[in-house]
């Protein structure tokens, strides 16, 4: 089968964030870029790449990726994916050359599957799990107050979670102030008395601390217990990571921003890491995946994928979490979903606490184009009051009497 064409799909909220249907998280999760992968006989692959703040760029760089697909037998995976890391110059540090690469390999694996009549799991070597272990994320969103965090906590562990990822910090930047401390240390307090000893609590600071910083935040929060602390250093500091390890007991968790296999060889073998978190939509797809699985597993490292943007990203994940002996948890952010991503397509399930493995073949997934013509919008995430990766209202209190959550001045997108 030969590929007749690759489409960049951008979904949204059609009035943006706050409007009909949206995302109570923050604007980069009422977001996501689809890519359609179409063969000249007819038959159709899913990807999905990664927005926050980048929609746009990334959105166009499927287009320069699609030119070394376009036309090519959609059995030379590896083949595409290797002339597109010979032509392109910057492709092993741009986030938005490899976001696209990734989507275009999810489908055109995707592609592979349906027409084998097989899940992408068996042509990667069978599942040795078909139930995933999943922790809760975004579900922290207008949590100010510790008391507000223990009752959403609860109410989060009472749909059968085992593990609660969460960012405690507020508005802390680089510094950490002595009240900015106390109140993160009391919020996880308050979330780890509220929820069963068995739950874990999953500490991520989105790299936002120096050195001194995220080691006095790491002590002060290693009493309660983490599963692990996720970036507790900006990234451009990773290289500092063993100095932050030797202080703290708390393991260490990173790899969303990094973005191929050689980067998580680095990163392990610095001895900067105890778990690794890459995002199968901007470290290379399944192509890529499997060696990054590897590398960890040859380290004894283990792998909990980020996953924070649509279903054809979790599909693909689940997939890959299927097949690795060293599988740790994984992320979703399901529970915090516009209904129209929850329709967007069929195939898996989440129920209590737990991913069940799509069986169907390729992705196991099918995409609803009706959700996909209605929800297809053009711009950039509105900006609101807050920066696009935090939970919204953790970041700037939520504010109830405000018109709407964009920044004045900042437009939305457009249908």
């Amino acid at each position: 089968m030969r590929i007749q064409s690759v489409e960049p799909v951008e979904l949204g909220d059609v009035q943006s964030a706050g409007g009909k249907g949206g995302s109570h998280g923050s604007p980069w999760s009422s977001t996501i870029i689809l890519v359609k992968v179409t063969t000249q006989d007819g038959a159709v692959g899913w990807g999905e790449a990664p927005t926050t703040l980048m929609t746009l760029p990334v959105r166009e760089s499927v287009r320069e990726v699609a030119r070394f697909y376009v036309g090519r037998d959609s059995h030379q995976i590896q083949q595409c994916f290797s002339d597109f890391q010979r032509y392109s110059f910057y492709q092993s540090v741009s986030m938005e050359a490899t976001s696209a690469l990734s989507a275009v390999d999810i489908a055109c694996w995707d592609l592979l599957g349906k027409e084998l009549g097989a899940p992408i799991h068996a042509l990667l070597g069978g599942p040795v799990r078909t139930r995933i272990r999943a922790y809760c994320n975004g579900w922290y969103s207008d949590c100010v107050e510790p008391s507000q965090w223990a009752a959403k906590a609860r109410a989060t562990a009472a749909l059968g979670f085992t593990g609660l990822k969460f960012d405690p910090f507020g508005d802390q930047f680089e510094g950490l102030t002595r009240d900015g401390l106390r109140l993160a240390c009391e919020r996880v307090k308050a979330v780890r008395d509220a929820v069963p000893p068995g739950v874990d609590l999953l500490i991520e600071h989105h790299g936002r601390f120096r050195v001194p910083e995220a080691i006095e935040a790491g002590r002060a929060l290693a009493p309660f217990g983490p599963l692990f602390n996720e970036e507790p250093v900006r990234p451009d500091l990773m290289y500092r990571l063993p100095e932050y390890r030797a202080q703290v007991p708390t393991p260490v968790a990173l790899g969303e921003r990094l973005l191929n296999p050689a980067h998580f060889a680095e990163a392990i073998s610095r001895g900067c890491v105890d778990y690794i978190q890459p995002d199968i939509t901007n470290s290379g797809g399944f192509t890529s995946g499997r060696k990054i699985a590897g590398i960890a597993e040859a380290f004894g490292v283990g792998v909990a994928y980020h996953n924070a943007f649509g279903p054809i990203q979790t599909a693909a994940t689940l997939h890959m979490d299927a097949v690795m002996p060293n599988f740790l948890i994984q992320e979703s952010f399901e529970s915090g979903w516009p209904t129209w991503k929850r329709d967007l397509t069929s195939g898996y399930t989440l129920e209590n606490g737990y991913f069940q493995v799509p069986t169907g073949p390729g992705l196991g997934v099918r995409v609803n184009e009706k959700v996909v013509e209605a929800q297809t919008v053009s711009g950039m995430e509105p900006l609101g009051r807050e920066p696009p990766w935090v939970i919204g209202g953790t970041w700037v209190p939520p504010d109830p009497h405000a018109p709407g959550s964009d920044a004045p001045g900042h437009p939305g997108r457009s249908p």
